[in-house]
């Protein structure tokens, strides 16, 4: 995947999120955990848009190293929501769960293989 197509990925993982965040059950502890989701999966893509532009492979870790941890965040936060049984479309709550899933593993990958090609 290049990094132009991560890109458009990790945008369209927060807008969908958004969208999906918009249809939600609401009430005040439901608006808090919506924030932090919203916060972090907007991240993800804001973030990743940064990590493309590193300066240099300390750089680029560093900021690919944020990536994954808001990817994890957003994860944590949809299953969150799942495990609570919050009133929404189940079906897209799956569809955001396993895209974040796979987005933790890419970036992951990743910092492991920089990992790897630095020592």
């Amino acid at each position: 995947m290049t990094k132009e197509e991560l890109k458009a990925r990790t945008k369209k993982f927060a807008i969908d999120t958004f969208k999906f965040l918009n249809e939600i059950e609401k009430n005040k502890a439901v608006d808090v955990i919506s924030y932090q989701l919203f916060k972090s999966s907007s991240s993800v893509a804001a973030n990743y848009r940064a990590v493309c532009k590193g300066k240099s492979d300390a750089d680029f870790l560093n900021k690919l190293k944020v990536v994954d941890e808001e990817a994890d965040e957003s994860l944590f936060w949809l299953e969150f929501i799942k495990d609570l049984n919050i009133s929404c479309n189940t079906i897209e709550l799956e569809k955001l769960i396993k895209e974040a899933d796979e987005l933790v593993a890419i970036f992951s990958a990743g910092i492991k293989t920089i990992k790897s090609r630095n020592k």
